[in-house]
């Protein structure tokens, strides 16, 4: 029996707005590495976006080599990690000779061969090419091969399919690769793994929504959502990343998984569990697989109140969390009231007025003519257009301090 563990979009180095996530991204990575080993987890796959940019600063850079050497088990255990549409396809494979001497496989490019031969302690690649490897553990009697498909940015769609070619030339061409593959490696005596960074769909459905933090990959290139029946029918597991949440794209002929990512990077993910995802997997059999809910990090809120004492009740009993605060007025939120909330929290991410008279429309709304009028005759009109009152005179005080500067500078 193969035991895999199946996680994505780790974002080393986000940000919440201005809120660092390192530390929680370190709790909760130290908590996959507890499921791996209370699970005893023969492979691990990782699809994609590592990190959170194209070039991490260095903190997310040793968080993530710590982690994949204690995922790693010293090399015992091996670890497939590919590339998202967040990274660097030279960065993400820059260590790998290192990395297999601890059994960690990264692979970002679709030309790029593995190495055949020794990785990690026991472990073999028996058989490689573009976006395929074989692998043999030594507690095993069978091969375990992984057909890799990490996400291809548009330079690369570009090298592969040409400046005019659209996005059914996208599935053709990636279908017929991934099918000659399995066509040539992939028979019963094996287990046959996908592991991949795109957005699927099941084909004649509407896809999901992509996450609120996400850079959108539905229109790069003309890289429209992939179809689950582009996947080989050899394939029995396909491990995705991109969407945020749990989500099981197809089950049909085999399970096509959406693993989320560990933590919530969004409000608009402020609902969702967080988890990985075990895989239990023999040759020629269909897969069992479990969510394995995660624990670690802040939970995201959306909160609305209208008074201040239920607000500071609400924010002193829920100490270890973001929230994004609604604050029901009737006119803006005055400073000492600002100053309470702000200080009676330290995860306030956005407060946000909400006026209860609602926004003013019709009457208030600016015209050609209003540009006769002085700067702050529009500001206020401005203003109320927006926020439906007057702006009080705190603001207008800092209204004019600004102008008055831009004036005499």
């Amino acid at each position: 029996m193969l035991k895999i563990l199946h996680t994505a979009d780790w974002h080393l180095g986000k940000k919440l707005q201005e809120f660092s996530r390192l530390e929680e991204q370190r709790l909760v990575l130290e908590e996959i590495g507890q499921v791996c080993d209370k699970e005893q987890i023969d492979l691990v796959l990782l699809a994609g976006d590592i990190f959170d940019s194209f070039n991490p600063n260095h903190e997310a850079v040793e968080l993530l080599f710590k982690t994949l050497k204690k995922l790693s088990n010293n090399g015992k255990r091996l670890v497939i990690a590919i590339s998202g549409n967040h990274d660097s396809t030279q960065f993400v494979e820059a260590p790998d000779p290192l990395a297999r001497e601890l059994g960690i496989i990264f692979y970002s490019k679709y030309d790029s061969v593995v190495r055949t031969g020794p990785v990690g302690s026991g472990i073999v690649i028996t058989q490689s090419e573009p976006g395929f490897i074989e692998a043999k553990l030594p507690y095993l009697g069978f091969p375990v091969r992984i057909l890799m498909a990490p996400y291809a940015n548009e330079v690369l769609l570009k090298t592969y399919l040409g400046e005019s070619d659209k996005e059914q030339s996208l599935r053709n061409l990636l279908s017929e690769k991934w099918k000659n593959i399995a066509d040539t490696y992939c028979d019963d005596k094996g287990v046959n793994i996908f592991i991949g960074h795109f957005f699927f769909v099941k084909e004649g459905e509407k896809p999901e929504p992509e996450p609120e933090s996400e850079r959108s990959i539905l229109h790069v290139g003309g890289a429209q959502a992939l179809f689950t029946n582009n996947i080989p029918r050899q394939i029995q597991y396909a491990a995705l990343g991109h969407l945020h949440r749990y989500h099981a794209v197809d089950k049909l002929r085999c399970p096509v998984i959406y693993s989320s990512s560990p933590l919530a990077y969004s409000f608009s993910e402020a609902d969702q569990v967080k988890q990985v995802i075990k895989i239990e997997a023999q040759p020629a059999q269909r897969v069992s697989y479990d969510p394995i809910p995660l624990k670690s990090g802040r939970p995201l809120y959306r909160k609305k109140f209208d008074n201040l004492e239920e607000t500071l009740n609400w924010l002193e009993a829920n100490p270890y969390c973001f929230v994004e605060l609604t604050y029901v007025t009737e006119e803006s939120i005055d400073s000492q009231t600002r100053k309470a909330i702000m200080q009676a929290h330290d995860g306030i991410v956005n407060l946000i007025p909400q006026l209860s008279a609602g926004i003013g429309t019709g009457n208030n709304a600016l015209h050609a003519d209003d540009l006769n009028q002085d700067m702050e005759t529009l500001f206020k009109k401005f203003f109320k257009t927006q926020k439906g009152l007057e702006p009080n005179e705190e603001l207008m005080s800092l209204f004019r301090e600004i102008t008055s500067q831009n004036y005499t500078s």
